[in-house]
Formats: C-alpha cells, sequence, structure tokens
C-alpha cells in the first residue's frame, strides 16, 4: 500500500527579489513499511523534501498524498492534526525540553492523545524500555550521552504510534558508532511494528543501511536503489 505519493513537486523560496529552487519537480511513491534513506550532499533538497513530506511546508506546485490524503491544500488545522496522530519526528538536535526527565519528555508527547495520566506514564515507560533506556527513565536531558538523548527522541516519536517517522540527520550529532546504533534501532523498530522510517543524511554508509537510497542533486532525484542494509555493531 502507498503511503506517501509526491507527484511533480516543485518548491522555490524566494527572498529579497531571488529564488532558489530547492525542490525541482520530484515525483516519488513511498509504500508503508518501507525502511528508506534519502541521500545527498548540502544543498541538494534533502531536508525540504522531508519537510514538505511532514506537513512543514507546503510545496510551490505539485500534488502530495499521505495516507491517501491530498495534504497540499489542507488546512492548518488538518496538517496539525495529521501531524499529531499520523506522523513522529526524530532532528539532530534531539530537541528534549531540558527541566523534563526522559520519561516527561515522552509523556509530553501524550498529552494531546486524551490519555489519562497513569496511562501515558505506562505507555512513556515501555517505549524508553523498547529503546533500552528502561533504567535512565527519571535522568534529564545533560545526564544523558548524545547517543541516549537520542533515542529518548525516538520514543518520543512513537509515542503516538505514527504510520511515519521522519528522521533528519539523526546521526549528525554521533559519533560513528552510535550513529550506527542509532540507525540499527530505528530498522529493528521498522521491521518489529511496521512504521514506515525515511531518514535524511548526507553520510553515505548511513544511507546505504537503509532497504532502499533515494539520492537527491539540485531539487532533484537524480537514483532510486536499494541499499546494502548492513547490520553494524551494536
Amino acid at each position: 500500500m502507498t503511503l506517501v505519493e509526491l507527484e511533480k513537486v516543485v518548491k522555490v523560496y524566494r527572498s529579497n527579489g531571488s529564488s532558489v529552487r530547492a525542490l525541482d519537480g520530484v515525483t516519488l511513491s513511498i509504500r508503508r513499511g518501507e525502511f528508506m534513506s534519502v541521500a545527498g550532499p548540502y544543498g541538494s533538497g534533502k531536508t525540504t523534501l522531508l519537510n514538505l513530506i511532514g506537513c512543514l511546508d507546503r510545496p510551490t506546485s505539485g500534488r502530495i498524498k499521505i495516507i491517501n490524503r491530498n495534504v497540499t491544500h489542507m488546512s492548518p488545522k488538518e496538517l496539525d492534526e495529521l501531524r499529531l496522530k499520523r506522523i513522529g519526528f526524530v532532528f539532530q538536535t534531539f530537541n528534549l525540553i531540558p527541566t523534563l526527565t526522559a520519561l516527561e519528555n515522552v509523556e509530553l508527547a501524550l498529552s494531546l492523545a486524551g490519555l489519562s495520566s497513569s496511562e501515558q506514564r505506562k505507555r512513556a515507560e515501555e517505549l524508553l524500555d523498547l529503546v533500552g533506556l528502561g533504567h535512565r527513565i527519571h535522568h534529564r536531558p545533560s545526564q544523558l550521552s548524545a547517543g541516549e538523548a537520542q533515542r529518548v527522541a525516538i520514543a518520543r516519536a512513537l509515542a503516538n504510534d505514527p504510520d511515519l517517522v521522519l528522521a533528519d540527520e539523526p546521526t549528525g550529532n554521533l559519533d560513528t558508532e552510535r550513529g550506527y546504533e542509532i540507525v540499527g534501532l530505528m530498522r529493528d523498530l521498522n521491521r518489529k511494528f511496521g512504521e514506515t522510517f525515511i531518514i535524511v543524511t548526507h553520510d553515505p554508509e548511513i544511507a546505504e543501511m537503509a532497504d532502499r537510497v533515494i539520492r537527491l542533486k539540485d531539487g532533484r532525484i537524480t537514483s532510486d536503489s536499494k541499499g546494502r542494509s548492513k547490520s553494524k555493531r551494536r
């Protein structure tokens, strides 16, 4: 089943009388349950593509469908609801609230889901245990390593059981070994629960850990191929 579909998508940014064509006619179909990466050099359009798929931005032209819904002309309220219920985000800088514990950071993501406080806590504990942090739930971000903080971010992204998880340079602040661990964890979660994962990266080794690799250059797809899906030591 197709989960995400882009048809001739163009994104142009305009500033001070000049324009930059960040995406140039991208057509792409992503099936439910895929574990894929989007690779390319800085400025190739990777993050722009992710922002459009994540409904954080709108295309200049073209059409985007997510879960059989045309999101191109959705209202801001409809987009907010779609992101809340169907899409999880993982960022390079983790974006954890420093004054909250790991448990509280994940609970916060559940606070709009209509669960009771006890249900939120139970779900957050389960997710943190799932990413290997069951023993660190009461630690704040400053007390965690970078790899542990990213595991909390992954648990938070999974909080509302999304169909789609978008990870923007999730290994950018990690050393090589921790980076392999994080991508390996996401791949394991993908295979266990079936959420679609899309990982944006400029690192070719990280990109090749995916089952499918989309390569961008100058806002265009230059290749769509299988990754090596190698298991890295974790």
